[in-house]
């Protein structure tokens, strides 16, 4: 496969959706309208225009609207890096590489998302493209619950917070115990705590898990190997027991993911 070529997006819209959590909306030129290739789960990485900066910032995609040539991400404000896409305005121009890892596989049947912290928002393109019934389960620490109203537009919203203010008191695993929710299918993407104890649910319950991982990426196309994670079977390009996230994930089976 051809590697990608860096393009330039113009921002449309970036608003602070919550405390360090800000939402951008990014054009894309009509001879690489990344938009029209993206599907749910993929990232993209976005460069800084700083120099000293060399290594570009993996954001997971939120929305697709590729008639407009638009691509919606929702990322926190970690490090510098980030903290410089905080201060850009309408208008401003950024260099972005995309899209880039597989994304989730769409199935048919009662499909149950589930979203932890960050990684609640590539979940909202899922739950907008599934077909059938559709659930999500997202996870908070309290009642700041950044993006939780535009899920109710496609799916059936349950909440779980760790200190009980709203929905569920406890986790994700919680929510859907205690909302006695049935799924044929389970997509999620947060922590590793999390994405441990839903895959163990999975598993137990006899019922295929999709995740995507959370890592720190450097190149973002699979090449230094610095977002490795534990894998049953043997990698092709390294021979040893591990997946390179950002080019063989970020969303891989459950099954075949040590956690």
């Amino acid at each position: 496969m051809a590697q990608k070529k860096k393009c330039r997006g113009i921002i449309s819209r970036h608003v602070m959706i919550s405390k360090d959590i800000y939402s951008m909306w990014i054009k894309f030129p009509k001879d690489n309208n990344i938009a029209m290739q993206a599907v749910p789960g993929q990232f993209i990485s976005m460069y800084s225009s700083d120099g000293s900066r060399l290594l570009p910032r993996p954001i997971s995609i939120c929305e697709i609207y590729d008639d407009s040539r638009i691509l919606r991400v929702v990322y926190r404000v970690v490090g510098k890096g980030t903290e410089e896409f905080s201060k850009l305005k309408e208008g401003h121009s950024i260099d972005i590489v995309g899209p880039l890892g597989n994304g989730f596989t769409l199935k048919e049947g009662k499909s149950l998302l589930i979203g932890g912290g960050i990684g609640i928002p590539p979940m909202l393109e899922l739950a907008k493209q599934l077909k059938g019934e559709v659930s999500v389960v997202l996870g908070y620490r309290d009642n700041d619950l950044f993006l939780s109203e535009e899920f109710k537009k496609y799916a059936n919203l349950y909440i779980s917070t760790e200190d009980g203010s709203v929905g569920t008191k406890g986790n994700v695993i919680d929510a859907i115990k205690a909302n006695n929710i049935e799924a044929d299918n389970i997509f999620a993407c947060g922590p590793i705590p999390m994405l441990k104890g839903v895959k163990e649910y999975a598993v137990s319950n006899g019922i295929k898990a999709q995740i995507s991982m959370e890592e720190k990426m450097a190149c973002g196309i699979g090449a230094c190997l610095g977002c490795v994670c534990q894998s049953k079977e043997k990698d092709s390009h390294s021979n040893v027991n591990n997946k390179r996230v950002c080019k063989d994930g970020p969303v891989f089976d459950a099954e075949e993911i040590e956690l």
